[in-house]
């Protein structure tokens, strides 16, 4: 199997990027980005830390990050597993990105910089949803902020229901658990007390 080892080699088989690529690029938030940032409910943060990159998808019923100042967003860290990966990462590298998607829409916002956890009470507690507060807040700032080609989520047909997969033929996740324990874990039981849990722990 071949290999690329040269950005001359790849710019070759390549070429040169479309004036359009380039000239999408912002450094900060402008009124056109302001609009995409504001409808997205689902992102993802990837962070790298000592062990490799990682990415980690952000939900919210609003949107998902939320401005601060045209170069930075604020992203809540609402309840999970404990794992933390992301917010590991970020205390040991601070590079970061964010990829935004909005229903229903190919085009998706990529945004990247560098990221900081503040645990700033008056931030933590704007953010309370039904008497829940999130535990920290990520405070990324914008490096460079632009629009990705929809080919990607046009050629998926992601949004096409006909294109989805029957579920029911998945491994649930407590069938994976199941697996990954040798059977410690009851996958049954983990998937019939999961909705009941997640409604609880949502925020």
């Amino acid at each position: 199997m071949k290999f690329i080892k040269s950005i001359d080699e790849l710019e070759k088989i390549y070429g040169l990027p479309s004036v359009a690529s380039l000239r999408k690029v912002s450094d900060h938030i402008t009124p056109t980005y302001r609009k995409w940032i504001q409808a997205s409910s689902l992102c993802t943060l990837a962070t790298v830390g000592p062990n490799g990159v990682d990415a980690s998808p952000r939900g919210d019923n609003s949107n998902v990050v939320r401005e601060l100042n045209e170069k930075n967003l604020l992203i809540p860290d609402w309840r999970g597993n404990n794992r933390i990966d992301s917010l590991r990462n970020i205390v040991n590298d601070p590079r970061a990105s964010l990829m935004l998607i909005v229903g229903g829409a190919n085009i998706v916002i990529r945004i990247n910089g560098t990221a900081k956890i503040t645990l700033d009470e008056e931030l933590i507690e704007s953010f309370e949803k039904n008497k829940n507060i999130p535990r920290s807040i990520i405070l990324f700032e914008i490096q460079e902020i632009y629009f990705q080609c929809a080919k990607a989520f046009s050629r998926s047909e992601i949004w096409k229901n006909d294109s989805w997969p029957e579920l029911v033929n998945l491994p649930t996740a407590g069938q994976i658990l199941e697996e990954m324990t040798n059977s410690e874990v009851d996958g049954s039981k983990y998937d019939h007390s999961w909705p009941k849990r997640s409604e609880e722990t949502l925020w």
